[in-house]
């Protein structure tokens, strides 16, 4: 449905256009220092207006945490955060009532809910909230930084957008070109123990595709050398170990083996299709009519989605790797624990 995790597990609610969006984090460990401050920098990553190429609609996306917060520390009961939707422009959503936008949910949405679907921005299938996927990751992320042997850290960005290793560059083709491109994101994880995974259903590469294409607008993903695999020797694509910390000569398994993490980085790449809502002229059906029809999708959305992707792959990330950590022992079940509760 719309949960994840079993230790550290959220589950997000909202629609695009509706009075919020928001996530619940249950599992959390108490004692956890949290503020609003901790979530700023991540959450304004993930903001457009402010990024050329991204979408005008300009959220000032503050988190109102509800529950799950006493005196600045967690408290171990689920922790409820909500944004609110304040710059909205449902009428320019009107005209997906009756021709779904080519590559866009609009349809298949129609259909699932019988035509009660909340259709304004694409309701709750909207890009909008990522912005609760990264308001979970900012607090995997603080609790990786109580790993038990040393800290877990995970770092994104953008490598390519529409073709091009230039991203400038690639956002100013779109807007002459007067259309949408895609992009290829990168992530890295550093200071993972080794045996993080099952070897089977719920391998580590399992579990990350798993909430990688919970984010919209993903279309692949691949781990250390992925597809070029196929093209090397076995004595060529072999990770050479090093030393008993699982040190390798060369990472082109991406830091997992076996479906376990193997002491190396975990390095993984995620493909990003070019946003459905495009400002060029497209044909699509007419449902009302049965007819085939031209039409241009008006609205603010992103021209390169990818280029807010990186802080929501790092979030992610750090949920699965925090489910993990708490399942196998290697974090704390009470982060600094008060030696005086009289």
């Amino acid at each position: 449905m719309n949960s994840f995790g079993r230790n550290f597990r959220i589950q997000i609610f909202g629609e695009s256009h509706g009075a919020s969006v928001g996530i619940i984090i249950d599992g959390c460990p108490a004692g956890l220092s949290l503020s609003i401050e901790d979530f700023i920098m991540d959450l304004d990553r993930r903001r457009g207006a402010v990024v050329k190429g991204t979408t005008s609609r300009n959220e000032d996306d503050i988190p109102n945490i509800t529950s799950g917060i006493f005196n600045g520390f967690t408290t171990g009961a689920p922790i409820l955060i909500i944004f609110e939707n304040k710059d909205v422009r449902s009428s320019d959503y009107e005209k997906v009532r009756d021709i779904p936008r080519p590559g866009h949910a609009d349809f298949v949405a129609a259909i699932k809910a019988g035509g009660y679907q909340d259709f304004r921005g694409s309701g709750h299938y909207s890009g909008r909230l990522t912005v609760a996927l990264v308001a979970a990751g900012v607090v995997a992320k603080k609790i990786l930084l109580h790993t038990k042997d040393n800290s877990v850290l995970c770092q994104s960005s953008i490598i390519e957008a529409g073709g091009e290793k230039d991203i400038d560059r690639a956002i100013d083709k779109a807007i002459t070109a007067n259309d949408s491109i895609g992009g290829i994101v990168e992530c890295k994880a550093v200071g993972l123990p080794i045996g993080l995974g099952e070897p089977f259903f719920d391998s580590m590469e399992s579990l990350i595709s798993h909430i990688v294409f919970s984010i919209p607008a993903i279309r692949g993903i691949e781990f250390g050398t992925g597809f070029n695999a196929a093209r090397l020797f076995g004595s060529e694509h072999n990770d050479a170990l090093q030393n008993e910390k699982g040190k390798n000569l060369s990472n082109h398994a991406g830091g997992i083996t076996g479906g376990l993490t193997n002491g190396n980085d975990l390095v993984f790449r995620v493909a990003v299709k070019p946003t459905s809502s495009t400002p060029k002229a497209q044909e699509s059906l007419n449902i009302k009519t049965g007819e085939l029809e031209n039409f241009s999708i008006k609205g603010r959305h992103d021209l390169c989605i990818a280029l807010r992707v990186p802080v929501i792959l790092e979030s992610v990330t750090a949920c699965v790797i925090a489910d993990l950590l708490m399942q196998s022992g290697k974090l704390p079940v009470t982060i600094n624990p008060k030696k005086n509760l009289q």
